[in-house]
């Protein structure tokens, strides 16, 4: 099997897999669990026979699609050594992420369509990482976006999860508007939206960069990636089953944003680097302490995931892309991990969410404590964890670059070590403060195999010296530009006292303000405002209701209005709209009430008299 038949057959298997799904196995649960994992198994399976066939060459393939006119559109693979990162990251994690599935959902109901869902979202994400074009991204995209929608909304019969479900989607589109207006600036500026194209016309004449071309594609980027503005719909999405959370919202959807950055990053100005540079360490600051008011430990991971965005943006903003690819793998690990140990919570407390009804977890579920605990570790950057490597380039990075966002940044490293501190205190030591703690009890083999293998890759992870050569060369290169920059020594040297100091007074101040197993939050009885202005998160989501119901809803219906009335009612029907919009009101003044008929006539004579006084 050639590396391009290998590579089409990783991305139409979970394709074949959702066809089946949806044709034999919508109400047979059990059978389309065992076809969606096979095919996960699958994708694992052809990504490594692509990659050993490959040979660490590039592999292009490309066929026309459809033909309006002088323009056509293809569809074609791009297969290098980023892409072969990526896919092997989202291959494997995929994986695990699917058997964990079969214990966490096996008494769900829609399992058929639960797992429909995963292998649609696979084929979607696998897309985009293989795509040649823009377009062909903008199409898996959309597909991300449409599978997510699902996902998130499997519990149909809750308020929260169709709402979080239609936010996500919402928010999304209007990224993914500024995303489509910039393809279509970038084909008629390039004459091309492939990839390699626009990188050689690029070469050869750098003077063809766009800042506004870059400025329309970051949007998309937002968007996917949940960065301000658009960051609203992350946290509400784990309203979705917890694998869910963790393929889409930790490890691969969220993700997507910035492997499209890095796919793109020649197309880039210096100004549109800076800001987003800035704006992903607005939102690892930001997100850190918004993490201290929640007490839903999936909202706590997810804004921790928005953190950890900010730091990937930061590091591609900064000009170092590999580095922002590296802390993209290693993320994709520990917070898997963790989002898969909250899962095995959950489902061992008997669908218990919040933090303060938890405690004494750790003699109840061990093995599940345990590789939690090492996923938050590498989180918080302990020497030796995946994390340390990688958060630690992206702060050297930071440090050459900018002082002020390097503090910042730092400062994030502070507050993941607290927040990360206050959920573990307070899970798994202590007593048991409910029930469903109480009768905790370790999950099966299906959901704990998965931890234990994401533990062992969240601590060995980052050591990129035992990658196979084939993937992480863009990482490589970038860490090796870091250490030769001249003062490396001194500002790694600095990051490793900064980076210890951080994880090392985040755990235990957060030990020595909550406790073990405290059963309130200390910070909301004890300095009240300051929790209440962290969990009003800036109050976007206020903010942007507030601007839906008050200005555009009105827009909208002035708008209807002149559709219906001016466009279709005069314009389009002439006079016949006249007479028809006169009957309307005509009958409109006839409500059946004599009190009305007795206004109506005093208002007449009145116009009468005037009329006959000659005031007309």
């Amino acid at each position: 099997m050639t590396a391009t038949q290998s590579i089409l057959a990783a991305l139409l298997t979970p394709l074949l897999s959702a066809v089946l799904i949806a044709f034999f196995g919508r109400r047979r649960g059990v059978l389309s669990s065992i076809v969606s994992v096979v095919a996960a198994a699958g994708i694992v399976g052809f990504t490594l026979l692509a990659i050993r066939s490959a040979q660490n060459e590039t592999i292009t393939a490309s066929f026309e699609w459809l033909t309006f006119g002088d323009f056509t559109i293809h569809m074609g693979i791009l297969f290098d050594g980023v892409s072969a990162t990526m896919l092997s990251m989202v291959a494997f994690v995929g994986f695990l992420i699917h058997v964990f599935s079969l214990g966490y959902m096996a008494d769900d109901k829609a399992r058929g369509r639960f797992f429909g869902g995963l292998s649609i979202f696979m084929f979607s994400m696998l897309g985009i990482v293989l795509a040649d074009n823009l377009i062909m991204i903008f199409i898996f995209w959309e597909l991300v976006g449409f599978s997510s929608y699902m996902l998130i909304g499997h519990y149909l019969d809750t308020d929260e999860a169709a709402a979080a479900s239609k936010k996500a989607f919402i928010v999304n589109r209007i990224g993914d508007l500024g995303f489509l207006v910039g393809i279509v600036y970038a084909y008629w500026h390039f004459g091309t939206t492939n990839l390699s194209e626009m990188e050689g016309i690029i070469a050869g004449n750098s003077e063809l960069i766009s800042t506004t071309i870059a400025a329309l594609l970051m949007c998309g980027f937002i968007g996917k990636s949940a960065q301000f503005p658009l960051h609203v719909w992350l946290p509400d999405a784990m309203a979705g089953p917890t694998p869910v959370s963790a393929l889409i919202h930790a490890a691969t959807m969220v993700a997507a944003g910035v492997y499209f950055l890095i796919r793109i990053d020649y197309l880039f100005t210096p100004e549109v680097l800076s800001f987003i540079a800035v704006l992903g360490t607005s939102v690892a600051f930001y997100a850190g302490f918004c993490a201290y008011a929640q007490n839903d430990i999936k909202r706590v991971l997810a804004y921790s995931t928005l953190s950890q965005l900010g730091y990937m943006a930061a590091a591609f903003g900064f000009g170092y892309p590999g580095v922002a690819l590296f802390h993209l793998i290693t993320h994709a690990f520990f917070k898997a991990l963790l989002f898969l140990g909250a899962g095995s919570i959950i489902h061992g407390c008997h669908h218990e969410q919040n933090i303060f009804k938890m405690g004494g977890l750790f003699k109840k579920m061990p093995l599940t404590s345990l590789t939690f605990i090492l996923g938050t570790l590498a989180l918080c950057g302990v020497y030796g964890f995946s994390g340390f490597y990688s958060k630690d380039a992206i702060l050297i990075a930071a440090g050459f670059e900018s002082g002020p966002l390097f503090v910042l940044l730092v400062i994030g490293a502070f507050l993941t070590a607290g927040y990360m501190g206050r959920l573990v205190w307070i899970t798994f030591f202590g007593k048991s403060k409910s029930e469903a703690a109480a009768h905790a009890h370790e999950s099966g083999l299906a959901m704990t195999v998965p931890l234990i293998i994401l533990a062992v890759l969240s601590v060995v992870g980052g050591l990129t010296q035992f990658w196979p050569e084939q993937l992480g060369g863009l990482i490589r290169a970038d860490l090796d530009t870091l250490h030769h920059v001249e003062g490396y020594d001194a500002m790694h040297l600095k990051v490793i006292y900064l980076g210890t100091a951080a994880w090392v007074v985040g755990l235990l101040g957060a030990l020595f303000f909550y406790g073990f197993g405290a059963k309130e939050d200390r910070l909301e009885t004890k300095a009240g405002p300051i929790y209440g202005f962290l969990a009003g998160r800036l109050w976007f989501d206020e903010l942007y209701n507030f601007y839906v119901a008050n200005i555009q809803q009105r827009v909208a219906e002035l708008l209807g209005f002149i559709d219906l009335v001016i466009i279709k009612g005069l314009i389009v029907r002439g006079s016949a709209g006249v007479v028809g919009a006169f009957s309307i009101c005509a009958k409109a003044l006839h409500v059946g009430s004599i009190h009305n008929y007795v206004y109506w006539f005093l208002g007449g004579l009145v116009l009468f008299m005037a009329a006959a006084a000659g005031i007309f």
